[in-house]
């Protein structure tokens, strides 16, 4: 495992590290790409935990119903491995995939300052969430906005009418029937 890792800034976190798998140092992976066996097409990974910072290199993975299995170059033992859980899977964004336009990646929607149709600042984008049937965006009140509340609004076409990344905003419908 090398110590030397890519430039922070411009890291996107995919997974995380949860736990061992069997004896020969495999580790379980919980994946944040979609489908979830997309993390295991990053074959460098940086690992992030409390300010440590590692990097490594996957030899193989798989899924299984619940995780992803990783084995790591190096890794063989199944203590060494168990140090590894809670350690947050990074890869440098310009690895991702070219999208469409119209379309975006979580950590770019993450931080932009959500405003109503009638010019109100609602708050910020601060996470997102899958429940299913769509995602929704967790807004939270920021310095300017309306009020103090926290809204969930859904990530569909209905509530959401333009992304300006440049401009660092959305504007939303959020008296939409949903």
């Amino acid at each position: 495992m090398n110590a030397t890792p890519a430039v922070a800034d411009d890291l996107i976190v995919i997974g995380k590290i949860y736990s061992v798998h069997g004896v020969r140092g495999e580790v379980k992976v919980y994946s944040f790409t979609d489908p979830t066996e997309n993390l295991l097409q990053y074959k460098t990974w940086t690992l992030k935990r409390e300010g440590n910072v590692k990097q490594v290199e996957l030899v193989s993975g798989r899924g299984s119903d619940k995780f992803l299995v990783a084995k790591l170059k190096g890794l063989d033992d199944r203590e060494e491995a168990r140090l590894l859980a809670g350690y947050e899977i990074c890869v440098p964004r310009n690895l991702f995939p070219e999208l469409t336009d119209g379309e975006y990646y979580w950590y770019q929607l993450e931080g932009l300052k959500v405003i109503d149709q009638l010019g109100q600042l609602l708050g910020k984008v601060d996470h997102l969430l899958e429940t299913g049937a769509n995602d929704v965006m967790v807004v939270k009140p920021c310095a300017g906005s309306l009020d103090d509340r926290e809204r969930l609004l859904p990530y569909t076409g209905q509530c959401v009418l333009a992304v300006d990344l440049a401009a660092g905003e959305m504007k939303v419908d959020w008296d939409a029937d949903f």
